[in-house]
Formats: structure tokens, C-alpha cells, sequence
């Protein structure tokens, strides 16, 4: 007996000014195109006056990519003055992870991706150091080493860059994850990645910068752990923030205990975000996120 047709699925998100008959427009559409809405979420900004919209969809056997969505949709995105972006799900986002010498984020979202928790495609993993080859080349992934000397300046700095723009190019990833990757990038960098990178740190900044900040932390006796995922701009560590996590610490735990609850913390919080980047569920409002759990 042959095997029933599956249905191709999509995701459909979109912001544009809030107005009456947004919802309507699009699920009408969606229906009269003889699509199934599986899942409808939307939010309206009362302070930006925005409003933010993700469907989830299966299309019938004629509609097929994403292009012909587009076509369909361009009289309601001209009516709304909407951005709207539609994502075949049988395509998977692409992602690169860049670390240094702190793995702890990188193990956890290699297991994750191998147990089939994360809806991606790892195209390669970059690091300065050769701290964490074996571990990536264990999952059967490429491992790029590309060094940074210390002192180096804003030349050599930027040709790293754009060695790790190349390695992204090379395998089409859509997205580059800072998994403790402990250098600044350049304003350029920054900019031509806007969307496109997320990172991972502490939540005690602007306390405790610079380096162990949990040793610091621990010092000065502090009760909560945190760590904060963004999207990485020109601003250091200030980018639209994607996901924020706390654990309690107290008086008997020690610096290295800290550091233990932090690094799971960060782990949780980066795993979070990317998952919901990779599923579309992020959408940018100017410096903030809306996000569709």
C-alpha cells in the first residue's frame, strides 16, 4: 500500500503597522489557496504601534516553495505595508558556531543537534584555538582553525573575519552562533551579520567584565546566576535580546560552583535561541524581539 502524501509545511512572519483586518486578510488567503493553518500566533506593540504575526502551514501539492507564497501574498504586503517572509521547512537553516577555548555551550549544542533537537544543519565550527577539533571532528563535522594572534591589529583582526564570512559562504549558513567566542567583532562584520549571529554571556554586565567574572561574582557574594542570548550588533553585548535565564546561588557554593551553574545556565539559554532563530519564531522590533514560543 503506498504511503500517504505529506503535505509540504510552511512558516509564514511578518510585521508591518498594526490595522484592522490583518489577521483576516492572511488566513483568508492562506484558506482560499487551500492551505491548513496548524498553529497562528500575534502580537500587537501598543508603544511602536507594529504588529507581529507567525503561521505555521501545510500547503497542497501544487504550492510548493516558498516564491510562489510570495507571488500570492504580494497584494496583502503592499495593502499592509508589510514585511513577510515565508520558510519551507523541508529546507533546513544552515549554522556555523564559532568558539574558543570555553566548550561548554559548543557540546552542548553539538548533542543537541546529533539527538535531533535542533532543526539545522551545522555547516562547520571555527575557533581561534585547536582546544576543540577532536570534539567537533568526533560529530563528523569540519573544524576550522583560524588563528588570532594576541595584540593582533585591525587588519589582521578583519582578515579573520572575512575568513570566517568565507567558511559561512562555503557551506550557505545562515547564521553564525558565538559559543563563547571571546572576540569582539568589528563594527563591519557586526553590520554585514545583522539577524544572522547570536551570542552568549553573563547577565552581570556591566558588573564583573573582563576575565572569570564568576570568580568576581563569587567575591562579591552574589545570589543569581544569569546568562542572556542576543542577536550581535555593533554595540557590545547590547543587542536585541533573544532569551534570559537565572539560577539562585548562596553563601556555601564556591567560585568554581559559580562557574559550574553559570556555564549550564549559558548552555540552556544559547540552545534556546538558536532553536527558536532555526525555527522562525524570532522577529526583530527595533531594539527588542518578539518571540513565538
Amino acid at each position: 500500500m503506498p504511503a500517504p502524501l505529506i503535505q509540504p509545511e510552511f512558516v509564514l512572519t511578518l510585521s508591518c503597522p498594526d490595522a484592522p483586518g490583518i489577521v483576516h486578510s492572511v488566513s483568508g488567503l492562506l484558506y482560499q489557496a487551500g492551505c491548513n493553518i496548524m498553529d497562528s500566533q500575534q502580537y500587537g506593540d501598543a508603544d511602536t504601534g507594529l504588529f507581529f504575526m507567525r503561521v505555521h502551514f501545510s500547503a497542497p501539492a501544487h504550492l510548493q516553495d516558498a516564491a510562489q507564497f510570495a507571488l500570492l501574498f504580494a497584494d496583502v504586503r503592499q495593502r499592509f505595508d508589510m514585511q513577510a517572509q515565508f520558510h519551507d521547512l523541508r529546507v533546513r537553516p544552515t549554522v556555523v558556531i564559532a568558539v574558543s577555548q570555553h566548550g561548554h555551550c559548543l557540546n552542548d549544542l553539538l548533542y543537541r543537534w546529533k539527538a535531533g533537537q535542533l532543526a539545522m544543519h551545522i555547516g562547520a565550527v571555527v575557533s581561534n584555538h585547536t582546544t576543540f577539533a577532536d570534539l567537533t571532528r568526533s560529530y563528523g563535522l569540519e573544524f576550522h582553525h583560524l588563528p588570532l594572534p594576541a595584540g593582533a591589529d585591525a587588519q589582521v583582526r578583519r582578515a579573520q573575519e572575512q575568513a570566517i564570512a568565507a567558511v559561512m559562504q562555503q557551506c550557505g549558513a545562515d547564521l553564525l552562533v558565538l559559543a563563547r567566542y571571546m572576540q569582539i567583532l568589528s563594527p563591519e562584520f557586526c553590520d554585514t551579520l545583522a539577524g544572522r549571529a547570536i551570542n552568549i554571556h553573563h547577565s552581570f554586565l556591566p558588573s564583573f567584565k573582563g576575565a572569570r567574572p564568576y570568580a568576581q561574582a563569587y567575591a562579591r557574594g552574589v545570589k543569581l546566576i544569569g546568562a542572556t542570548a542576543h542577536y550581535v550588533t555593533a554595540d557590545l553585548d547590547e543587542g536585541p535580546i533573544i532569551e534570559q535565564d537565572v539560577e539562585r546561588v548562596d553563601h556555601t557554593m564556591s567560585a568554581a560552583d559559580l562557574t559550574a551553574v553559570g556555564q549550564d545556565v549559558e548552555s540552556v539559554v544559547l540552545a534556546r535561541a538558536v532553536r527558536w532563530h532555526v525555527e522562525h519564531r524570532i522577529l526583530r522590533n527595533g531594539h527588542k524581539t518578539v518571540v513565538f514560543r
